[in-house]
This record gives C-alpha cells, structure tokens and sequence, in this order.
C-alpha cells in the first residue's frame, strides 16, 4: 500500500491529481444536488432527471472526432488549463439559466459544460503518463479508483447537505468555485515540453479538416492493429451502458420501490455503502495487484459485480439492497485498477490521445442510449427490476467477452509490459 501512495513524491504528479480531485469534487456535488432539485420540482416527470443526466453524457457525440486530435497535437496543458476556466464560465451561465427557469437553456447550458469537460480526460491522460514511470501506472490507478470511492463515500450525500442548506445556486457555485481552483493548480505545473507536446508544437490553426480526419484515423488503425487493445476495447461500449444505467438506478430504487417517501434519507445512506465498498475493494485490489494477474481480477471483477447488480434487483428492504449494493462495490475496483494500469503501458504515449478519443464516445454513445432508453420506456415498459438486469447481465456479458477474447490475443510482450508494471 505504501508504492501506491509514493507516486505522491513526484510533485507534477501531486498537482494534477489535485485538480483532478478538486474539478471532479465539484462537479460530483453540483450533479448531486441538481438531481435532487430535479426530482423534488418535478416529482411527476422522472424523465427530466433521466434527461439531465443525458446532458452530461450526448455531448461527446459532437466533439469525439477532436479531443484525442488536440490531446495529441496541441498543448495538453492549455488543453487542461482552459477547460476548466471555460466550465467556470459556464456553471456561472447555468446560474442564470436557472434564474430565469427556462428548462431548455438549462439543459443547453448542462450540455456545453460537459462537452468542455470532454476534452479535458485525454490530455490529463497523455500527461499523467508522461510524468510518471511504467511502474507507477498501477498505483496512480489505484488512487484514481480510491478518489472515485470517496466521491461516492461523501459526494453525493454532501451534494444532497448543500442542496438543503444553501439551495441549488450555492451548490452549483461550490461547483465553479472548484474549476477554479483545478485551473490554477493545472497553471502552476512546470510539464516538459515533450509531455505537454509528444507530437511538436501545432496551433489550433494547424488543426483543419483533413488533418483532423487523417489523425482520427490514424488513431483506429492503431486500436485496430493491436488486437490486445482492440479486445479491452470491444467491452467499452457496454461499460457506457452500464454507467447509464447506474446514473439514475440506485434513486429510482429508492424513490420508487423502496422508500419512496424517504428517498433522500436513504439516497445518503446509498451513497456511503457504496463508496465504502468501493474504497474498501480499492485497498485491496491495490494490495493483491502485484500478486495476481490483472486478467484475472478484471474477468473477476466483471462477473461478481453483474452478479450482485442482478441479485439486488429482487430486494425487498433498503436493507438488502445495500447488501447487494455493497457486494457489487466491493468487486468494481478490481476492474477499474487492472484496466487503468493496463492502458498506459500498452499504448504508445504520441497516440494516447487518439485512444481515448475512441474510448469515450463508444462509452457515451452507449451511456446516451441507454438513458434515451430509460426515458421513454421507465416506469411505462420497463420496470426498476428490468433496468438492474439489464445492467447486471451486461457487465457479466462483458466478463465472458474478456474471458474469451483476451488471452487468445495476449503476447508475452502485452503480458511482461503489463506484470513488471504491477510488481
């Protein structure tokens, strides 16, 4: 546990990961209480909620042909930098929009932020791995996977506080506030310039149509030739279904089968058995990741979460849906670790960005789908017990995909690359 924490002796490494904590916090938070505001306002309608969530995830659809393009060839630092001070500028839009009370520009205001936020992942990305070693990949995984678990520990139910004491403006403003601070910690780093600019110094005039087109697909035919990155690859879509699905699930339990008259109470409770479960199986993923191969905790993880996923779709009491709920924690980060300590060391850092310009969009695309799904067809045609099968029996489809798939195309070089990195 302690190699996971010594990546911290890097200072590069420690600034980005505190903007990556403070950015994240914020908009954890913000999502939170925008939901609650949602399903308290309009009760009646789950589709806004189901709508909302929809506003963060379509907007990849209309920039995934850029962000992996200007990860690569423009300065992943501005690229960081600049995002987050335009999603400062934003939120305080969504502020007004939310003043006036139209709905369709908030909606409007909700998608732009996440599309600025779209392009800032891959040029963290691309830098992470150029300041850190192949053996640190694992452990800055793990601490990612250990960040996510204290979002769901203590976000969503400090998202639900603010939205009680200060309202759904504060709430947001806590939000900007956070893109703010992420903006000048990202500003303070010194990055080298082969990390900032793997590909040499370009201007966003260098970025036209043609040139843009030509590195998009360069960067399929590189998915496509490596048959190792193409088999994680082939289970990314539905990941984003799943993510879909959970974004909205875990609260309609509550607020329509469960507790439907305290599901707020409950939603706090939620969120505290899940990031627990999570952080606790992010300790020890961490903990045995030297002393299994990553192969075997990903199908793992896979199957039991999808498991878990399912059988808490036939509780009949909170009380056995935290169990449930818990179990599928506790099983998630062994996936999450092995599959964000492989990709770096697999993946040639000039191209980094163009991976996961293909990563995201087949995810969102999913994800969007999915929530389209579940506005039309919930509570009408689908049940709440329909959404968590579907779910479940996706992540243990993907388990028997990867069983499949990734030892018949695993090379001893992917393998050696990929266990001296977890040693």
């Amino acid at each position: 546990m302690s190699k996971t924490f010594s990546v911290f002796k890097n200072p590069l490494y420690t600034k980005l990961f505190l903007a990556n904590f403070t950015s994240q916090m914020g908009s954890v938070i913000s999502i939170a209480a925008f939901m609650f505001y949602l399903l308290d306002r309009f009760g009646d309608n789950p589709a806004y909620a189901s709508a909302a969530e929809l506003m963060y995830s379509l907007p990849v659809l209309a920039v995934f042909f850029l962000v992996g393009v200007m990860a690569d060839r423009m300065d992943r630092r501005k690229i960081a930098e600049n995002c987050d001070w335009l999603c400062f500028g934003l939120t305080l839009g969504l502020i007004g929009a939310l003043k006036i009370g139209v709905m369709p520009l908030i909606f409007l205001m909700l998608f732009l932020i996440s599309g600025v936020q779209k392009f800032f992942a891959p040029a963290q990305s691309g830098i992470i791995q150029g300041v850190l070693s192949k053996e640190d990949y694992t452990a800055a995984a793990g601490l990612n996977q250990m960040v996510s678990s204290i979002f769901m520990l203590v976000g969503n139910g400090l998202g639900i506080y603010l939205y009680w004491k200060i309202g759904i403006y504060g709430a947001i403003t806590a939000n900007a506030v956070s893109f703010a601070v992420s903006a000048l910690l990202i500003r303070s780093c010194r990055i080298p310039d082969q990390v900032r600019m793997p590909n040499g110094n370009h201007s966003i005039k260098d970025l036209d149509f043609k040139l843009v087109v030509n590195d998009f697909k360069l960067g399929m035919k590189y998915i496509l030739n490596d048959k190792l990155l193409l088999s994680l690859l082939s289970g990314f879509c539905i990941f984003g279904i799943v993510n879909g699905g959970f974004s909205v699930m875990p609260i309609f339990i509550m607020k329509y089968k469960l507790a439907p008259n305290h599901y707020e109470e409950y939603s706090v409770i939620l969120g505290i058995v899940f990031g627990s479960g999570v952080l606790l199986g992010s300790l020890i993923a961490s903990a045995v990741a030297s002393k299994i191969k990553l192969i075997n905790g990903l199908i793992g993880g896979l199957f039991f979460s999808g498991f878990f996923v399912v059988l808490s779709s036939f509780a009949v009491n909170p009380f056995w849906f935290f169990t449930a709920l818990f179990g599928t924690s506790l099983a998630l980060p062994f996936c999450n670790i092995a599959i964000g300590g492989w990709m770096p060391a697999i993946v040639d850092p000039k191209m980094m960005g163009r991976v996961q310009g293909w990563i995201t969009p087949l995810m969102m695309l999913a994800q969007s789908l999915m929530l389209a799904i579940i506005s039309f067809t919930f509570p009408s045609v689908l049940s709440i017990e329909g959404l968590y099968w579907i779910v479940g029996g996706a992540l243990i489809l993907v388990s028997f995909i990867y069983y499949y798939l990734l030892p018949k195309y695993t090379d001893e070089v992917h393998w050696k690359a990929a266990e001296e990195k977890a040693v």
